[in-house]
């Protein structure tokens, strides 16, 4: 990875809202840093950062990894061949629009597929992240398949979780999880559809320091409803105003 790129992963448990704040994020830096090349990776199989953004994805790294996988079947081909071809596919799917480019990774793998061609799209990844200046990753559920699928390393490492016993538990389990699996830099929670962000009296909860805390947004789940893209809110929705907080606590610009 690039020493300037900035790589920020988001993490928690399913139903947060993870993928509205990812989009909020890449809005807020297509914004707020224009000249920048920013790319949207979208870990999820839902493929639901695509609506949130308004974007149509393209091929998904999971069919490019199929497709280079049945290429090189039975031949003898450079590793350097390999990844070049991969990392062409890779650029050639990618939807570019709004000063970002956006990438999906598809399904999961299926158990016990794991071979060379999954560590040379890995590497592949890793490879594009010095073409940007920026890396936004929606994650799954959870924290494994951003080291399983993805990349091992990256700069930020942002856990959402509503104000819910449940869910504000399960971050302190991703952050073990992540302490032994990937490796970051700078790590915070943002506390999103606070119902009451009042009671929250604490700077840190399950080991995770608070950068954010965000109240629930009526607008945001309106523009979900209607299927409307995170450009389409209006500047000063809750969703934009709180991942605004988080990213200048976290020194991301």
């Amino acid at each position: 990875m690039a020493n300037n790129t900035v790589v920020i992963a988001l993490a928690g448990k399913g139903g947060v809202g993870k993928t509205s704040l990812s989009a909020a994020i890449v809005r807020l830096l297509s914004e707020k840093r224009p000249d920048a090349k920013i790319l949207a990776i979208d870990a999820d199989p839902a493929v639901g950062l695509s609506v949130a953004l308004g974007v149509e994805p393209g091929a998904t790294l999971d069919q490019i990894r199929k497709r280079v996988a049945e290429d090189v079947t039975g031949k003898l081909r450079d590793t350097q061949d390999i990844l070049a071809e991969a990392k062409f596919r890779l650029y050639d799917a990618m939807e570019e629009q709004r000063g970002f480019a956006f990438l999906a990774i598809g399904r999961p793998e299926a158990a016990g597929c794991y071979c060379a061609i999954n560590t040379y799209l890995k590497k592949v990844i890793e490879m594009l992240v010095d073409d940007f200046d920026f890396v936004v990753i929606d994650g799954e559920a959870g924290i494994e398949q951003i080291n399983r699928r993805v990349m091992e390393k990256v700069t930020h490492l942002i856990c959402v979780s509503d104000q819910s016993q449940k869910g504000l538990r399960i971050i302190e389990t991703i952050r073990n999880v992540a302490d032994e699996l990937v490796m970051y830099e700078e790590v915070g929670l943002i506390v999103n559809r606070a119902l009451f962000p009042d009671r929250i009296k604490e700077n840190t909860i399950g080991n995770v320091r608070i950068v954010s805390v965000i109240p629930q947004d009526d607008s945001m789940t309106e523009n979900d409803m209607e299927g409307r893209s995170i450009f389409e809110l209006p500047c000063d929705a809750g969703i934009l105003k709180g991942a605004d907080t988080a990213l200048k606590n976290l020194k991301i610009y």
